[in-house]
């Protein structure tokens, strides 16, 4: 392959690294957009263009709805819902097991990340077998009452997912990291291309 030809693949190489990632960020902004207007169909309550007949279409604004309504939601349970309210809420959710547990378990995902007590706040690196070392995050220091007093709950995120998976561990076996959480995750879920 002469001068040339290994200069025009690299600068295309170069090029696919700076247009692949731009392009799938773009792809998934509009696929997600795009998708929540199709599922709340907002748009048709702004009724029909009297020119073009079709009904009018403002990209974005079922996902601007979503948004609108989560912050709202989120006013009012900060000023108007008292305790007693919310305390009636989880005991009727009791009441209704199979939906409570949806509720509970999807509840703790979402306050794991962005609640007031963040969960994946502690990274980790654990020594699985030999050599090989996993980073995760420290999610229970003490596991006395299961009865394992000298182990810990660590979870591993999966690279490229939103899924993971729980272990329990020896506490020699842990060494905390020094990095910050969002460091860390960022590491494990880019499949450590990122967060350095």
């Amino acid at each position: 392959m002469n001068k040339v030809s290994k200069s025009i693949l690299n600068y295309f190489i170069k090029g696919l690294l700076v247009v692949i990632p731009i392009a799938v960020s773009i792809f998934i902004v509009i696929w997600a957009v795009t998708t929540v207007d199709s599922w709340l169909n907002v748009n048709n309550i702004l009724g029909v263009n009297p020119k073009t007949g079709e009904s009018r279409n403002i990209p974005g604004l079922g996902l601007l709805t979503v948004l609108t309504i989560i912050l709202i939601t989120g006013i009012f349970v900060t000023n108007l819902v008292t305790e007693p309210m919310y305390s009636w809420f989880q005991r009727m959710m009791k009441r209704l097991p199979l939906l409570n547990f949806i509720y509970s378990s999807i509840k703790d995902l979402t306050e794991a990340f962005v609640g007031d007590e963040k969960k994946f706040n502690h990274p980790v690196l654990v020594e699985v077998e030999g050599d090989l070392k996993k980073i995760g995050f420290l999610t229970q220091s003490d596991l006395t009452k299961l009865g394992l007093p000298e182990e810990v709950a660590v979870y591993f995120p999966l690279s490229y997912s939103f899924a993971g998976q729980l272990c329990i561990v020896k506490k020699d076996k842990v060494q905390d990291l020094k990095m910050s959480a969002a460091d860390a995750m960022k590491l494990v879920v880019s499949g450590g291309v990122s967060g350095l």
